[in-house]
């Protein structure tokens, strides 16, 4: 009897790392944008709804790395092993790392380092461009001619910012 999972090709860890990297990045840039945009159209622009906002963006954080992570878990559970479930919920960091430029960027707004009615643009800006330099790292990493890897880039952030308005649109 042949081994099934010799057929399998085996992801290396830095692969998986690099994934995770990208996954979690995108993913954060586009929450984090979004919750600005929702949170900025049906609030109230003072410092201190901002540092809420910034609070509220946080927990948003903990709260989808700990669903993704929790999802992982579920969705690639073999046999039991201690800490599994610990090991895929920290493996969520690149999200919660993605958004909190946001968090500061809307608590800095709430502690008057900046206006508080004006931080959507800073925050909309930062995170498409956190999507351009993702794409140019997962086109790098890939081996991409620098070309290539430039409009990889632009699209990135390009279907970022569309996603964006998207939601901005449908709020």
């Amino acid at each position: 009897m042949a081994d099934t999972q010799a057929a399998v090709p085996r992801r290396h860890a830095h692969d998986t790392t690099r994934s995770m990297v990208l996954f979690g990045g995108v993913y954060g840039a586009v929450v984090a944008s979004a919750m600005v945009a929702a949170l900025t159209e049906y609030g109230h622009t003072s410092q201190g709804s901002r540092r809420y906002d910034a609070a509220w963006l946080l927990v948003t954080a903990f709260a989808s790395a700990l669903a993704h992570g929790y999802a992982h878990y579920i969705a690639e559970r073999g046999p039991a092993r201690r800490g599994e479930a610990l090991r895929a919920l920290a493996a969520e960091w690149p999200l919660v790392a993605a958004m909190l430029p946001t968090v500061l960027i809307l608590a800095g707004a709430g502690w008057g380092w900046w206006p508080a009615a004006s931080v959507e643009l800073p925050a909309f800006v930062f995170n498409i461009a956190l999507l351009f330099v993702l794409g140019l790292l997962s086109a790098r990493w890939a081996g991409r001619r620098w070309a290539v890897t430039l409009a990889t880039g632009m699209t990135d952030a390009a279907f970022g910012l569309i996603v964006v308005v998207a939601n901005a649109v449908i709020k």
